[in-house]
């Protein structure tokens, strides 16, 4: 079956639609059908609409993703709240203890992600993994570190990579691949992102995955809950009124 790719993590600059235009065609000559990048919580229904439909003239399926970065786990709930059912994809930036351990078992997490470089400063472990394996949050990983850093730093950072990944799958935490990129010259196909993927522990398969099923299941799942008849999960509101 013909794999459907998918980047959910470009990063334009959000008030430059020329930028954003520019990543969305590269994205589609390389063989991406569906995008996303992190739009301010305060992002207006029309500056969505705009981002849609710069990707739908290159043949892409535009996702509206937010990035949050709670002060604590009180601000965490808030904004989960808040954001909701306003956003396709809600992104945890986890750069405390606290707030990973919290974001990895609400339901309302799709995205763990981990942006320091240093190690000491990744929660990513077992005990985190463990939480996220009863929710339903994603672990993603960006390629854009392992294209920019260089000697050391990117060592170290590969070998956390491997250990994070492999307690991941042990948990069967799903992994997402997407780029971080901020300009086309750092984008790659697909099959290239996947190849970059086994470089930190994922089999063929798996790095194939993360960079198609993973991040399309997800959206699709999200967006059948976003609809006004959804009730849960297989079950919808056909008709309403007193002579039901």
């Amino acid at each position: 079956m013909k794999r459907t790719f998918a980047d959910l993590h470009l990063r334009p600059n959000s008030t430059d639609p020329a930028q954003m235009a520019k990543l969305a065609r590269k994205a589609s000559e390389l063989g991406y059908k569906m995008v996303a990048t992190p739009l301010p919580p305060t992002a207006s229904a029309e500056e969505i609409r705009k981002l849609k439909a710069i990707c739908s003239e290159v043949g892409l399926d535009f996702v509206s993703r937010a990035d949050i970065r709670p002060r604590n786990q009180n601000d965490l709930l808030t904004l989960l709240r808040k954001l909701r059912r306003r956003f396709e994809v809600l992104c945890v930036l986890c750069e405390t203890k606290e707030i990973a351990r919290q974001a990895a078992k609400d339901h309302r997490v799709d995205l763990l992600c981990f942006p320091s470089l240093d190690y000491r400063k990744r929660f990513f472990d077992r005990a985190e993994a463990e939480l996220a394996s009863g929710g339903a949050a994603a672990f993603e990983v960006d390629i854009k570190p392992i294209l920019v850093l260089e000697g050391p730093t990117r060592v170290r950072f590969m070998s956390t990579l491997r250990r994070e990944v492999s307690v991941a799958l042990e948990f069967r935490v799903p992994i997402i691949v997407s780029s971080g990129a901020i300009e086309t010259l750092l984008l790659r196909k697909p099959r290239e992102t996947a190849l970059l993927a086994s470089l930190f522990g994922l089999t063929g398969s798996e790095a194939l995955d993360a960079v198609s099923t993973n991040p399309t299941d997800l959206v699709q799942r999200n967006r059948e809950k976003l609809r006004p008849d959804f009730v849960a999960p297989g079950i919808r509101l056909i008709k309403k009124g007193e002579d039901c």
